[in-house]
């Protein structure tokens, strides 16, 4: 999941997001990109760029947002920084961007020791470069202070004593503790409901602290809207305008959970019955935007269902000593992969439809579910 931060450079707040370094969870990067004004783009100095930067650098270049790169731990022995930024430079070129975004400037960095540089031959020293880089690459937040309030929230938390916490950007206006608002949602436009802000936080570090007041480009936690999704907009009474925002899409994969029947149910392990389980589901409710989960017939069971087809459901249990152990629910179909001698002379379109017969027949499968992969020779 994205985590927040902020820090203080020469009085100048920076609001930085980690964002998810995988594939489209639920469309989580987008939503996340919505909330920056610019990225850093980071990569190993040397195992350069990754399959899964592709995706997220895409939709980035995508929203024109300006880019710097940060090849970071520069100072491994087998670093290859030159080899690094080539790397980068195509995969730039791969994505269409623009001439200003392969304009890009270049840091190198070490994380674990505390310095960047402008060029790998600098002495080190601290992240100064870093962060003159981004007050001098990536602009500031646009917006009118005069205007109505608008805040789009674009993450949810989960706190077990305030509640479902909205994470969101001022791109309007202002936000007051106590402010009496409107939430709407560009997607549902009958949606129109008062409701007060009760509790305001700002990023500091990797802590929330309480905040009275927050103005254009802040990054805002908002508590004590109990229904607050995704998507909605926070508004002033007198000027309730949505901002656009990508849908989150329905589900499209399903799993029963069952209550355990067989001989060797409950011989092991600390948590044992369906009911754990399903405590444990509909806490993910309370963050994960993409689930859905629904009682069935069966006694102790019940289904979920989830967005993105290759995404995995993901349940940690948390034992004693601290350590959270994973376990990963994924539903599959068996796939079987033959190869089918064809005798010379025997044309494709004319043995295309024998063999979908003739595997039919050999299998219990629909046709609809047989795909000729690929046909070429006599094979």
């Amino acid at each position: 999941l994205s985590k927040n931060t902020a820090v203080t450079y020469k009085d100048i707040k920076i609001n930085i997001i980690d964002t998810p370094g995988h594939a489209d969870f639920g469309g989580e990067v987008e939503r996340v990109l919505k909330m920056v004004n610019g990225v850093i783009l980071v990569v190993d100095a040397f195992e350069g760029s990754m399959p899964q930067t592709k995706f997220v650098l895409r939709k980035a270049l995508e929203l024109e947002l300006p880019v710097i790169v940060c090849i970071n731990k520069i100072d491994r022995p087998d670093a290859r920084p030159a080899e690094v930024i080539d790397e980068v430079l195509e995969l730039l070129m791969d994505l269409d961007a623009s001439d200003a975004q392969l304009d890009c400037p270049f840091v190198f960095a070490s994380a674990r020791d505390g310095y960047a540089l402008r060029n790998p031959e600098d002495e080190p020293k601290d992240m100064t470069p870093l962060f003159e880089t981004i007050i001098n690459a990536i602009p500031a937040p646009e917006g009118d202070p005069e205007a109505g309030t608008q805040v789009l929230i674009s993450t949810i938390d989960y706190n077990e004593y305030v509640g479902r916490i909205g994470v969101g950007k001022v791109d309007n206006g202002s936000i007051r503790v106590n402010q009496e608002m409107v939430m709407v949602n560009h997607h549902d436009p009958d949606q129109c409901k008062k409701v007060k802000i009760s509790k305001l936080y700002e990023f500091d570090g990797l802590n929330k602290v309480d905040v009275t007041e927050a103005g254009i480009g802040s990054i805002v936690a908002i508590s004590g809207i109990a229904d607050i999704r995704i998507g909605d907009t926070l508004c002033s009474p007198d000027d309730p305008r949505p901002i656009p925002f990508q849908k989150i899409s329905e589900p499209t994969i399903a799993m029963h959970f069952l209550v355990n029947d067989s001989p060797l149910a409950g011989k092991e392990g600390k948590y044992v019955t369906s009911r754990h389980i399903r405590e444990r589901l509909f806490k993910e409710l309370n963050t994960d935007v993409s689930l859905r989960v629904e009682e069935t017939d069966s006694q102790g069971g019940s289904r979920t269902t989830q967005e993105n087809e290759r995404e995995e459901t993901t349940v940690y249990e948390e034992g004693e000593d601290g350590k959270r152990t994973p376990y990963v629910v994924q539903e599959l179909e068996p796939v079987v992969e033959g190869v089918i001698v064809i005798a010379e002379g025997g044309g494709n379109a004319a043995v295309k439809q024998n063999i979908l017969e003739a595997v039919e027949a050999l299998f219990p499968v629909e046709a609809h579910k047989i795909k000729i992969m690929k046909m070429e020779g006599s094979k």
